[in-house]
């Protein structure tokens, strides 16, 4: 009795420490699986080049605007210069030269290499969050590409259940002798097709899941609502003018073009190399019998310009402003038409899902009355399964508008240049 005892109790502690105890201490961290919008969009953010290079962007640019700051073009050379006769004649004769060269900014260069510095730190900013949109919008569509596939199997679980219970009742009545065998053949065709229609539902999830993964770098969590929340929708219109001043696309381009702008005033004055002053201190002697003397020097360097060198970085840096600003009114009319569109797309979604809905109602009703006939055998099979069809497709389009409604307003959204939540 008392070795029966043990052998039960051992199995027991074993699985004890296995679930609760010391052996699911070393187990490996599985990350957490996005269920909403909002945690799709920051495990995609995160795997993003942009993301982590961010901070490293951000220093660069703060440090050419300190650079701008300085008193000098470039930092200061030191020069060291020493004359000796020790290996021909060997007078003694000996000179010694400390100088410090200083790079001179061109006038008004320093200006303007000041606001092209405080330009690219604005560029900086302007140029995440126009990332940050971008990676938006394809995680919107991956999401709700996967929220509908979703409702797809939902829906054709359903339809396959409620097949199953029609076809084990007709062959129930089969055998009874009430139906036909006509009857059972055409329940179970019905079964056979959503069973059909539940493995394309399930591919087609298989397909959506995968490209969510391929944002985040995490499975889908199956736990997700069955119902997934909306986003809240934007309060108020968006107008031509917010369009430029506030979209982070826009942004983007408007702080590119004022780069390239600002890049054009500064080779405008770049037209030679930057003068340097230099001064130097001098210490020689003629012969070991002379005393030493002590000089001072002060010397001025001004480069000539290159006429064909300045042309042609005025002329790029033109390109650039002239691509920029074309590409700034193109993207402006296409958000502005963006947005009219996907403003009638809410519209047109609100009103699909008040039909649908209304739809889902009476296939409710008709399908519980039908039911009902049916197994009184005042209804027929074929009339029994069209009814049941209509029920599901009707629960399938309200379910799929619930969602596109949904993603709907993630257009509109995404269209304002605002981010999940």
């Amino acid at each position: 009795m008392l070795r029966r005892i043990r052998i039960n109790w051992l199995p027991g502690l074993l699985l004890g420490l296995a679930a609760g105890g010391l052996w699911a201490q070393t187990a490996p961290d599985v990350p957490l699986a996005p269920t909403s919008l909002k945690q799709a969009f920051d495990a995609a953010w995160a795997r993003q080049p942009e993301a982590r290079s961010i901070d490293a962007h951000r220093e660069a640019a703060l440090a050419r605007r300190a650079s701008a700051d300085s008193w000098t073009a470039e930092p200061p050379a030191l020069e060291l210069l020493g004359k000796t006769d020790r290996f021909n004649g060997n007078d003694g004769s000996r000179e010694y030269e400390v100088g410090l060269a200083i790079p001179l900014w061109l006038p008004n260069e320093r200006s303007h290499t000041g606001a092209l510095a405080n330009a690219e730190v604005r560029a900086s900013e302007s140029r995440t969050l126009a990332a940050q949109l971008r990676i938006a919008g394809s995680v919107r569509e991956a999401y709700w590409s996967w929220q509908r596939a979703r409702i797809e199997v939902e829906v054709a679980r359903e339809r396959l259940a409620n097949a199953r219970e029609l076809a084990a009742d007709v062959a129930r009545r089969v055998q009874a002798g009430d139906l036909a065998r006509a009857d059972q053949h055409q329940a179970e065709g019905a079964l056979a097709s959503a069973e059909s229609s539940l493995a394309e539902a399930e591919s087609a999830l298989a397909t959506a899941e995968q490209q969510l993964r391929t944002l985040t770098g995490r499975t889908p969590g199956i736990d997700a609502p069955h119902a997934p929340a909306s986003e809240p929708e934007p309060v108020g219109a968006l107008d031509v003018s917010a369009i430029e001043t506030q979209h982070p696309t826009t942004g983007d381009l408007r702080d590119r073009a004022d780069i390239a702008r600002r890049t054009v005033a500064l080779a405008g004055v770049q037209r030679r190399a930057n003068p340097e002053l230099t001064l130097a201190a001098t210490r020689e002697r003629g012969t070991s019998s002379e005393p030493w003397q002590d000089t001072a020097t002060v010397g001025l360097r001004i480069p000539f310009g290159s006429d064909v060198r300045h042309r042609a970085r005025v002329a790029s840096a033109n390109a650039e402003a002239i691509e920029a600003e074309a590409q700034l009114l193109a993207e402006h009319e296409r958000l502005q038409a963006e947005l009219d569109a996907t403003r009638l797309r809410v519209e047109s979604a609100r009103k699909r899902l008040a039909a649908a809905e209304r739809r889902t109602q009476l296939g409710k009703k008709s399908r519980g009355f039908f039911q009902k006939a049916f197994r009184l055998g005042e209804a027929d099979l074929p009339t029994r399964l069209r009814v049941e069809l209509e029920a599901a497709e009707a629960e399938r389009e309200a379910a799929r508008t619930r969602v596109d409604l949904a993603a709907a307003v993630s257009a509109l959204r995404q269209a304002m240049g605002l981010l999940p939540e």
